[in-house]
Parts: structure tokens; sequence; C-alpha cells
């Protein structure tokens, strides 16, 4: 989520009560059999059509999947993560993300404040076998800054649009939305999004985009993405230019009236720094080309990262542009758990943020002082930090996580760091990796003991 070198605390409470839904028995169970990850292979195909301002959008969703476990798949489970502030709504104001005329299954109740769906499949699908469900879906997006949420004349629909859960060994994942940081955990998959909008709005998307004229004053705007696990968009009357940065990758640019020019060459020439960069260190961008939506109004809620596109709050002095596209490798390419694991993620983008701007990290360590408590550790899960502890959050996970990464650097060296995280992203490209995979990775990088400098680092 959003720089710790550009960080700002989002302006949502938690609930006074934090419900976290019960894993299933067979997690519980040390016997039970490991199961891949599943339903894995998604490919969503969505066509919305916008009204005139872009504040509500309608239409239908397919998403296809294959059973990748040996069990039989009987069930899915959606995610409306739209849903996540504002739970089921109230009367008069229903919740932002709507789904509805379900084909393909029978749907059951909402769960986990509505920001959960589970359907019932005809017949419980095999190992291997594809199967699909269709629904209506309806958007309205909140009136507050927010990565889903609206400013002036701008929307912005990130985690808008509903999205296939996993399935794992721990059973199904439907951890719920804390309000800062993220739960979201998803498997890489491909999407067509469709959008219908009026022509005076200009729409960045996730993915490769095409546009073409619709009905009168109506444009059609087509994004194709593969090997992402979610999509985002927004939508307003944004001036753009797009630059092609010295290692081949298209930059759109996008910004609101008010942002400055600065601002904005400012966060064009980072991004265009750290695309290519982290390219070579961690493997090549692999979409082709990147989205940067910018405003200068961001600032209640910060920078946020999606597949092929960043939302960017434009300081005066300086960009978040370079945390938020590490991010492309760090949850993009490389998934984790968001709600169990958020180290991996935020943790990586803070330390590659750090390399990016040479930042000198050689007293990093000793600089953080005392853990903030006897329970605070790198590992931990959003969990733990919603029980009151969310003063740790930033601490820990951005300053302590990227610190441990700058520690260890100086235990393997830094050619041998580079290599180790290279191999690291590739073993685990557009598929998912926990805490226990990056230490593997890590020992088998020296032939020094690494067990007391996981202890040391409170790495579990």
């Amino acid at each position: 989520m959003t720089s710790l070198r550009f960080w700002r605390a989002p302006l949502l409470a938690l609930a006074a009560v934090l419900l976290i839904l019960p894993r299933t028995a067979a997690a519980q169970d040390p016997a039970a059999p490991v199961r891949a990850a599943t339903p894995d292979h998604p490919s969503y195909d969505v066509a919305l059509r916008a009204d005139d301002d872009g504040s509500h959008w309608t239409g239908r969703q397919t998403v296809s999947f294959r059973n990748a476990s040996r069990t039989p798949l009987s069930s899915v489970d959606i995610r409306l993560w739209g849903n996540g502030t504002d739970g089921c709504g109230a009367p008069g104001k229903p919740s932002p993300v709507r789904v509805g005329r379900i084909a393909g299954g029978t749907p059951r109740p909402l769960t986990v404040g509505c920001t959960a769906l589970r359907i019932d499949l005809p017949a419980p699908l095999p190992y291997g076998a594809r199967t699909s469900v269709s629904f209506d879906v309806a958007i309205t997006v909140p009136d507050r800054i927010h990565r889903f949420g609206k400013d002036g004349a701008h929307r912005y629909l990130g985690n808008a649009l509903p999205l296939l859960s996993v399935r794992d060994a721990q059973g199904p994942h439907l951890d719920p939305d804390v309000g800062f940081g993220e739960s979201f955990y998803t498997l890489a998959g491909d999407f067509r999004v469709v959008l219908d909008h009026p022509s005076a709005l200009v729409v960045p998307a996730t993915g490769a985009t095409t546009r073409h004229a619709g009905a009168p004053g109506r444009t059609v705007t087509t994004s194709v993405a593969h090997g992402v696990r979610d999509f985002a968009w927004a939508a307003g009357p944004f001036r753009s230019r797009t630059v092609t940065t010295p290692g081949g990758i298209r930059l759109n640019a996008y910004w609101t009236a008010t942002t400055s020019p600065e601002g904005v060459a400012t966060s064009v020439r980072d991004a265009s720094g750290s695309v290519d960069e982290f390219g070579k260190r961690f493997g090549r961008y692999p979409y082709g080309e990147l989205d940067l939506v910018m405003s200068d109004t961001l600032d209640d809620f910060g920078n946020m990262e999606f597949p092929g596109l960043v939302l960017l709050w434009t300081e005066p002095d300086g960009s978040g542009a370079v945390h938020e596209i590490a991010h492309q490798w760090f949850y993009g390419i490389v998934g984790n758990d968001q709600f169990a694991s958020p180290w991996l993620d935020e943790s990586f983008a803070q330390y590659a943020n750090q390399l990016y701007y040479r930042e000198d990290t050689a007293a990093c360590w000793p600089d953080q002082g005392e853990w903030p408590s006897g329970t605070a550790a790198l590992t931990q899960s959003m969990a733990y930090y919603a029980d009151g502890r969310r003063s740790e959050y930033v601490q820990v996970v951005y300053l302590r996580g990227a610190c441990a990464l700058h520690d260890l650097e100086r235990v393997l060296g830094a050619p041998a760091m580079a290599r180790m995280l290279h191999g690291y992203v590739r073993d685990h490209w557009l598929g998912v990796s926990t805490t226990a995979d990056f230490k593997r990775a890590a020992q088998a990088a020296t032939a020094t003991d690494l067990g007391p400098f996981w202890t040391e680092h409170r790495i579990r």
C-alpha cells in the first residue's frame, strides 16, 4: 500500500469488535492432507456501462475457473471487497457493490459484512475440471476520497470488481477488511473488461487498453490483462500523455487539472526509472504497459497499487511511485496472503524503494530501537494489528521489515542477495509465496545457519 517515504494513515476507523471467521476443520487437523490453492486459472469476462459521470456502473460478469484440488469443489466464494468499508449498508443506502441474477450455481446469503458470497455449484467439480458462474453487477462509487471512491469529477474504482476467493490447506480464506493495509488474497488470472462510458470521461484501466466509438457521445474502452490478481480503473476528465521507458515499458500518465506539473514530472521520472531497474533486479515487468493515475488531493488516502495501475498522491516534494511500482513484483507477480503475511509484500516493496533511492541503511536495524511490544513480530497477521495494535503496523511491517531485508543483504552479501531475490521471484512467478518459502530461498543462498537471524528479526 502507501509508501513509507510518503506515508499517510487512512482516516478509516476500525470496528469496535473484529470478527475473524474460523477456518475449516481440515485446517485444524494436522493430519489433514495439504490441498492446492483453488479454484485456479480464473478468467473474468466483464461488461459494464457507466452513467453520465461514472458514479454508477452496471452490467454482467462471468468468471470461469478450474478445480486444482484433489477434493471435488462443491462451492466457490466471491469477494465483494468494495463493501469492506460500508458493509451491508443502511436503509436507503445499499452496499456499494451488489450482485444478482446468478447463473451457474445457487447463492447463499452474504456474509463477512456483505463482502463474501458463497455460490453452491450444481454438482461437485472434479479435480482438473472447469466451470463458470455469472451474475449481474451494480457498482455505486462511494462519496469519499479512497482507492474505491470519488474526488470531485474523478472516480476511482480499485477493489470494486468481484473476485474469486481462495481455498487452500487452511481452508476458505474469508478474512475481513480491517480498514487499513490490505486483506486480499487472490490467484493470478485473465481479465477482459469492456467499459461503456461517456466520451467526456477518460478511463485508465489495468491491462492493454483499446478504445472505439460507441453510441453517440459514448466510448467503449476494452482492457485485456493476463496473469493479474485484480483489476482496477478510474474515470474522469484526466489529462494524459504516454512515454516509453528506456527498457521499452509503456507508461500511460493520467492526472487531474489541479495536479502540479512538477508532481507529474517527478512521478513519471521515478516510475520510468524504477520499473526498468526492478525489471533488471527481479525479472522483467510482464504486462507491457503501466498506468499512473495521479492527483494532488489524495492526501487523505495516499497511494495504492493494482496490477498494471497505481494511484498516486503527488506531493509537492516527492512521489510514492517507486514503492507502489515495487508492488508490481511483490504481491502482483509474487503473490501472498496479505491478511496472513502482510510483511511479504509491504516489507519487500519498502526494501526495493530504499534500494532505488540508494538510502543509507547501514544502521537501519539498530536505529529501530526496541520492539514496540513483546508480541510484535514481522510475521504477525492483520488480525494481530487490528486487535488494538494498529500503531505497530507501520513500525513493524514497513520499517522493521525493510530493515530486516537490508540486514539479510549484509549477511549474504549484496551480489548473493540479488541472485537470491531474482531466483525467488522466478520460482514464484505469478504464483503464491509464504514466509517458509522465502526462508528456504535465503538459506539456500548461504552456508551460514540463518536460524539466529530469523530469531533476532522475529521472522517465524
